[in-house]
């Protein structure tokens, strides 16, 4: 059966970038399996157990050329994944055969490998949502000043500016960076812990001692990159450690979600679009259509992202006592489903920042098609100040602002309030002041000094942003 005549997983075949969908594959897994039975040797080596260096160099050896189809056969005969992979490295290092897997449980291979996993998937992410922060950061400089209708409940409220508003969007990344990234450095290792957590098989090689056991654990640990190892397990990590790592991608899903529908009702709007490429086509019957499909697409996953977090959190609630396997078969869904799909949605969003094209003019058009019914305060009040009464200019202005609105919503005509004020002797005073009163950036405030500063703090091998 060739690949295309089964299911195959639109995250890996059509969106997911090639590390990511390497991070999660067969491949990664089974030599990380592999390093960790090395890193066991070695420890129990160094700790005075009978391991030899000509079995360590056998291993070492063979870290890499896994023979797939014996450890599928292995696995058909066994119905145990791990144990068929014990039997097919054993099988081509035949003298490492008897120490591989030395007092070990399943999970010291399964959750370990799990943990790297995710430590590596947020070592993929970190930087893409950096980038993402980056762009969009230089979005919101270029259009700090340019002022743009505000929405409240998706009715015209009081101006903004483009840049203000893409810091909103700014505001909530930086806080998925620090989520992200305490994600990441809250990761510990599971370690050595034995088939309940209790070590005793450990205990047991090394004739009771404790230090032994402990320095096992702790070597270990730091061969596979961990500053620190869980202090208690049962047979497995606690699967609360799956809802912290999810749930922030879920959140940041959440954030990519709004951004790319602000984007769609901008577009809607023609005042904002997604970057549209020379041959690429809308609609197959419009050939007009430019469609947001990259924030579409953003959307569409951003969903499946937020509700992959059910899986964890009802996986941790249903763990009896030390473990049950019911979680293995959902979290080889949910935990690369996740990683995955937040992947394809910080690359596409990524794209969109990169190429987002602001039309002006059309900005333009909608603020003076507003700004009439909001500069009403500011014409009564340069009416009081050329010597007029306030409650009678508002009263002037309450009847020119419904025969303007009835202009609009019944005739489907111009806002032509501005002509009636124009036109009426009454308002007179300040008739040559009436272009200052009705400029668009006397109406955004503090907006273009709202922006932020963009702080690139170093952590480790990351960069985390803060917004100053």
């Amino acid at each position: 059966m060739d690949e295309f005549s089964k299911y195959r997983s639109p995250l890996v075949s059509r969106y997911a970038s090639k590390e990511m969908a390497y991070n999660f594959s067969d491949r990664k897994k089974f030599t990380t399996w592999r390093k960790l039975w090395i890193y066991l040797a070695k420890a129990e080596k160094a700790l005075g157990l009978l391991v030899t260096d000509a079995q360590v160099t056998e291993m070492e050896s063979h870290a890499e050329d896994i023979d797939f189809a014996m450890a599928v056969e292995e696995e058909s005969k066994l119905r145990h994944d791990v144990m068929a992979h014990v039997h097919t490295f054993a099988h081509c290092c035949p003298t490492a055969a008897p120490i591989i897997h030395l007092g070990a449980t399943s999970c010291y291979v399964g959750d370990n490998t799990d943990l790297i996993l995710l430590r590596d998937g947020f070592d993929i992410l970190l930087p893409k949502l950096a980038r993402v922060i980056d762009r969009l950061s230089n979005f919101a400089e270029k259009y700090a000043g340019l002022p743009t209708l505000g929405f409240t409940h998706y009715q015209p409220a009081q101006l903004t500016t483009v840049g203000k508003r893409a810091c909103l969007w700014l505001q909530d990344l930086a806080m998925d960076m620090r989520n992200l990234q305490r994600a990441r450095e809250d990761l510990r290792f599971r370690g050595v812990k034995g088939t309940t957590g209790t070590q005793a098989s450990f205990l047991q090689l090394f004739q009771g001692d404790h230090d032994k056991v402990e320095d096992l654990d702790r070597m270990v640990t730091e061969m596979a990159g961990f500053k620190k190892a869980y202090m208690v397990t049962g047979q497995t990590y606690s699967r609360k450690v799956d809802i912290d790592s999810l749930s922030h991608l879920a959140s940041m899903g959440a954030t990519i979600h709004k951004i790319c529908t602000d984007i769609r009702l901008l577009a809607n709007l023609k005042e904002i679009e997604e970057p549209f490429e020379k041959e690429q086509i809308g609609s197959s019957a419009m050939a007009y259509k430019r469609n947001p499909m990259r924030c579409e697409r953003c959307c569409s996953l951003a969903r499946h992202l937020i509700a992959l977090l059910a899986d964890p959190l009802q996986t941790a609630s249903v763990q009896w006592l030390e473990r049950t396997l019911d979680d293995s078969a959902n979290r080889r869904i949910s935990l690369p489903e996740s990683f995955l799909t937040a992947d394809i949605i910080l690359s596409t969003l990524q794209n969109i920042t990169e190429g987002l094209v602001v039309y002006p003019k059309v900005i333009e058009r909608h603020i003076r098609h507003e700004l009439p019914f909001m500069a009403t305060e500011n014409i009564i009040m340069a009416m009081v100040k050329a010597g007029g009464n306030r409650q009678d200019c508002h009263e002037k202005i309450r009847v020119l602002s419904q025969q303007a609105a009835n202009v609009v919503k019944q005739e489907g005509g111009d806002n032509d309030l501005l002509a009636r004020v124009q036109a009426d002797p009454y308002f007179a005073p300040i008739l040559g002041h009436l272009d200052n009163i009705l400029d668009p950036k006397t109406f955004i405030g503090r907006a273009p000094q709202q922006l932020p500063t963009i702080s690139w703090v170093n952590c480790g091998p990351f960069l985390l942003t803060e917004l100053v």
